[in-house]
Formats: structure tokens, sequence, C-alpha cells
């Protein structure tokens, strides 16, 4: 799995020192799939968007979309299948007060 940032995210690198983030900054994460043979294959792409302040106050103003391999969105916030990706705020919301919604990797798997 790895993290990209665009240039309005930059400080994402910045870890828990990133501060908020300004409209416009996206992340996106790939991720993958393993089966219990120890198959692997391509899993969803996830984004975050931040929107302008009123966009979502559920979200915290992030647009939360998933992409799945084949390239269909499987949903995206205050879109088409919005309500399947509200467990992605739910989970981010569990640190909207200290890091503005932004998960990080482990530190001993950080880039420095």
């Amino acid at each position: 799995m790895l993290n990209y940032a665009n240039a309005g995210a930059a400080a994402y690198g910045k870890y828990e020192k990133a501060g908020k983030m300004p409209k416009g900054a996206v992340l996106a994460k790939s991720s993958f799939l393993a089966n219990a043979k120890g198959q692997v294959s391509a899993g969803p792409l996830f984004l975050m968007e931040k929107m302008a302040g009123g966009f979502n106050r559920d979200s915290h103003d992030w647009r939360y979309t998933m992409v799945m391999p084949d390239g269909k969105v499987f949903g995206t916030t205050n879109g088409t299948g919005s309500a399947a990706v509200t467990f992605c705020y739910e989970c981010h919301n569990s640190v909207a007060a200290e890091q503005d919604a932004l998960l990080f990797l482990p530190e001993d798997v950080r880039v420095k």
C-alpha cells in the first residue's frame, strides 16, 4: 500500500505535524488483496479531497472516493454511492480534531 499526495497536500509528509489541509489537497492510497492461497491482486484506490467549507459537515469537508480495480467508482461522498463510503469518514473522524481526519502509516514504515 502506498500513499500519494498532490502539491496541495505536501504537508502530509510531516505526519502528525501536517496541520489542517487546504481546499484542493488530494491524497490517494493504493491497495492490494491477498487470498487464502497467497495470490495477490490489485485492490481499490482510495481518494480523499479537501473540499470547500460546508461541503459535508459529517466528513469534515473531505470527499472520499473509492475506485475499484476495474475503474468503476464504488462511491463518492455527496455523489453516486455516497452511503457506501460513509465508513471512510466514520473511521477517519476518530482523528478529525487532532489531525484533520488524516491517518498515517505506522512510524516503522514511514519514509523519513
